[in-house]
């Protein structure tokens, strides 16, 4: 995130408050995963700060080495395919769920070359223009960039449930204005928006308390 190891801890409590909160109106099972990913993102932000920590010289420089390996681990290597995991878990019927697996395919084969990349090859940590940069070179290409365009936000456009699909406009929207404004240090300024926005999942699970949870009677 920007500025400072106070705003990414800040901004965690925050992000945990509303993950509890949206957990609390968890309804089935299948809407768990989903649910967890403001919580998920309020950890992700809460590692950051050590990282800021260790680049500011108040802790040991591995630990912003070993923090930095764990949130990049994350935004980077998980998320492809946790979220569009989460949205094919949600859908309502078996019709709707086909229609996440291709998402979720791709999401699966972009977490694999990233947690391969994130192994094979040392990345860099630093900060420039009071963002955090986190910088790999076999994960820093436009064809795994449209991959993880398409995995992480592809699946919430083409979901059945209207607030994944304001969900996934948001973030779509942050990440274009991030890659125009802070391209060089878009893996932390993303995430940190992203989390943000998750108050939009928050006020989704609150506003369809009556209407959950969906009639899931068929298969994956």
């Amino acid at each position: 995130m920007c500025f400072s190891a106070a705003a990414n801890f800040i901004g965690s409590g925050v992000l945990g408050a509303i993950g509890v909160i949206t957990l609390t109106k968890v309804k089935h099972r299948r809407e768990l995963l989903f649910a967890s990913l403001p919580t998920l993102f309020a950890v992700h932000q809460f590692i950051e700060g050590f990282v800021w920590l260790g680049l500011d010289g108040i802790l040991p420089p591995v630990v912003a080495r070993d923090m930095g390996a764990a949130f990049i681990l994350y935004a980077q290597g998980l998320l492809p395919f946790l979220l569009p995991l989460s949205v094919l878990l949600f859908e309502p019927d078996s019709k709707c769920r086909r229609r996440m697996r291709p998402f979720l395919l791709i999401g699966t084969g972009t977490t694999l070359y990233v947690l391969w990349a994130l192994t094979a090859f040392p990345f860099q940590v630093y900060v420039k223009d009071h963002s955090i940069v986190y910088s790999n070179p076999a994960t820093s290409n436009t064809l795994l960039g449209v991959l993880y365009v398409i995995s992480t936000c592809g699946s919430l456009f083409f979901s059945k449930v209207n607030g994944m699909v304001i969900f996934g406009a948001v973030n779509l929207v942050i990440l274009l204005v991030v890659m125009a404004v802070k391209e060089y240090a878009f893996t932390s300024v993303w995430c940190a928006y992203a989390a943000a926005a998750s108050v939009i999942v928050l006020a989704y699970f609150w506003r369809s308390i009556h209407h959950r949870p969906f009639k899931y009677l068929e298969a994956i």
